[in-house]
């Protein structure tokens, strides 16, 4: 026991007087330099990176208006096969009670088929009738029969429909729930990025997205496609234009339809609607599903697609102008049809 004690006495001893022997190698150590912190982002690169942000998210936003709208679909054909199924198990209650029926009629004659009454008949008038009945009776239990295995069978197929538009469901469901977190977890990250900049900044950051808004409109004016361009309207396209400039001031919500807020998507499919031609939800599929024009071709009422991934859509009103929900933080505003990059243009009707 003594000697463990001298021996962790020692060891003590020898520690410090390590310690003291190299006083530098410790202060050289406590005065290690930290590393410099990150050059501070210019005030345009933040522009970008919160424009790139919002982008994300109308993307996902996308996707989530897509899922919902598979949802509802998927809704209505469960809801359509469950009100087919109740039909059918009905109808072969109905199909089992007139064959009981039939089983109940066959008792009374005292259990002689009508096959055998037949033969043991002697009178020729009720041979005749006995052979009509016995014909009429061997159809109506034949038909009967395979009418049965018929509901039947589709009753096997309407279950196994409900069953794979359910797997259906639940997978648009998953999908809107992961849209849904990566669009608020994108909108989240940009209003981050706002709110560390300082009132001035902030509206430096405005002035910034608007300069690169006119410059884009500007070179797209000079290319002269204004003195292409046709001015009048079709009679819907009228009515699409003027229901769409009367929601401006209303604000962007992503995932709204209206009649309150809207998305890009949400107000452009409402004009339609309004206009009496039904189009679909999202910006990616009007853009895949309507017809397409040359943009030389264009005319008020049609929709402008915006950016590779056709994640951004606005009507065109004229004099080079769209109407749109623009992003987060925005109301629906009027723009220049040539501010940000277009993909193409499709007209609804």
């Amino acid at each position: 026991m003594n000697r463990r004690r001298h021996t962790t006495a020692a060891i003590t001893v020898i520690c410090a007087l390590a310690v003291l022997a190299s006083p530098a190698l410790t202060l050289q150590a406590a005065a290690a330099p930290l590393p410099p912190p990150p050059p501070k982002k210019s005030l345009e690169e933040v522009r970008k990176e919160i424009d790139g942000l919002y982008r994300q998210a109308a993307v996902a936003t996308d996707a989530y208006n897509l899922a919902e709208e598979k949802t509802k679909e998927q809704s209505a054909e469960i809801v359509r096969l469950a009100r087919m199924i109740v039909e059918g198990r009905e109808k072969v209650e109905d199909l089992k009670a007139k064959a009981g029926a039939a089983a109940r009629a066959q008792y009374r004659n005292g259990g002689l088929p009508d096959g055998a009454q037949l033969v043991l008949t002697d009178d020729p008038q009720l041979f005749l009738d006995t052979a009509g009945r016995l014909k009429a009776g061997a159809k109506a239990t034949t038909d009967l029969l395979g009418e049965m295995t018929r509901t039947q069978a589709e009753l096997g197929v309407y279950a196994k429909d409900a069953g794979a538009n359910w797997t259906k469901l639940e997978a648009h469901r998953v999908k809107q729930a992961q849209a849904k977190k990566e669009i608020n977890d994108k909108i989240a990250a940009a209003k981050k990025l706002e709110s560390e900049l300082a009132a001035e900044e902030r509206e430096r950051l405005r002035r910034l997205e608007e300069q690169a808004q006119y410059r884009a409109q500007t070179n797209w004016l000079g290319t002269g496609i204004l003195g292409d361009l046709k001015t009048g309207a079709t009679p819907s396209g009228k009515k699409a234009v003027e229901f769409a400039t009367a929601q401006i001031g209303k604000p962007y919500v992503w995932g709204a339809e209206g009649p309150d807020s809207f998305d890009c998507s949400g107000l452009t499919q409402l004009a339609w609607a309004k206009a009496g031609a039904p189009i679909p939800r999202t910006s990616q599929e009007q853009w895949r599903l309507l017809p397409r024009v040359d943009i030389k071709d264009m005319r008020p009422g049609d929709l402008i697609v915006y950016f590779k991934d056709a994640s951004h859509i606005g009507m065109y009103i004229g004099k080079g102008a769209i109407v749109h929900a623009p992003r987060p933080g925005r109301n629906v505003t009027l723009a220049g049809a040539g501010s940000m990059e277009i993909l193409g243009v499709v007209r609804p009707g």
